[in-house]
């Protein structure tokens, strides 16, 4: 190897360190805040709390709603989920696989359904859901998170490329359509079906917007919203915010460190580089 290469890749090296550091910093401080007792929050500033308590985490649990935020965020982040890959993948499998009067305007309206941004759509949801009489409801915090289009289109991509041959055959052998979806097509994507179920659960799992838009009651907020909930009597408690944070986060943390190379895959598929 060349001076010069050894040089681009020590270069490189620092700089992705150094990006490194700069991205985990808020997360490390978040920690160590949490660490801290409250009357040492604002007055002590150091990298390194004087002395490790988990007062903060202790108080969280016993003396905010986060048991039941919790609740309320794994509820909804399952029934999403499942949902919507369910749904998704029905409507996939029709787009690309039945032959139907309207199919390409269908599939034209998924796509375009797919560049209107979601915050264009939050009025138009909210007035929906007023009039449905589900607002402050687990329906109404459900319902509008159902809409991705996106995964419609990459298991769409995915049948595309599954060769006619073997729907043919099993046609051919008196299997219905529920058939060569559930036990041909469905095995050969466990990984694109892995990764979409990743994803949308940690997106679901992190949505705040509409769920603080939608949700007038402790007993209904998600983990996201409940955690602007976290005060006492003399303003924010800082120390037993951050622990709430870092209570918030750890699922996704988990499912990060568990499952990093399927939510790569999924980021890569949804972006277009792949599938």
């Amino acid at each position: 190897m060349s001076a010069a290469r050894r040089l681009e890749n020590l270069v490189l090296t620092i700089f992705t360190f150094s990006a490194a550091l700069v991205w985990i910093f808020p997360l490390y401080w978040s920690f160590v805040t949490s660490l801290r007792s409250e009357e040492n929050v604002v007055g002590n500033a150091s990298l390194l709390p004087d002395e490790f308590r988990l007062s903060a985490y202790v108080d969280a649990i016993f003396n905010t709603r986060l048991m039941v935020w919790y609740f309320n965020s794994v509820g909804t982040a399952v029934i999403v989920t499942v949902t919507v890959l369910v749904i998704s993948m029905l409507c996939a499998y029709a787009l690309s696989q039945i032959r139907f009067p309207g199919r390409r305007l269908l599939y034209g309206v998924v796509l375009a359904s797919f560049m209107v941004p979601t915050q264009a759509l939050l009025v138009n949801q909210f007035i929906l859901m007023n009039n449905l009489d589900l607002i402050n409801t687990g329906a109404g915090i459900i319902l509008p998170q159902l809409i991705t289009p996106i995964v419609i289109i990459v298991y769409k991509q995915f049948f595309d490329s599954v060769p006619k041959e073997m729907r043919e055959a099993v046609v051919l052998d008196g299997g219905g359509e529920f058939t060569i979806l559930f036990r041909i097509y469905l095995p050969l994507n466990w990984g694109i079906t892995t990764a979409m179920a990743i994803v949308t659960f940690i997106t679901v799992w992190n949505a705040f917007l509409w769920p603080f838009l939608v949700v007038t009651s402790e007993d209904m907020m998600t983990i996201p919203v409940g955690i602007t909930q976290v005060n006492d009597a003399f303003g924010v408690a800082y120390a037993r915010l951050m622990a709430v944070a870092m209570l918030a986060a750890l699922p996704v943390i988990i499912a990060y460190v568990l499952f990093q190379r399927r939510v790569t895959e999924a980021i890569m598929i949804s972006s277009g580089v792949k599938g």
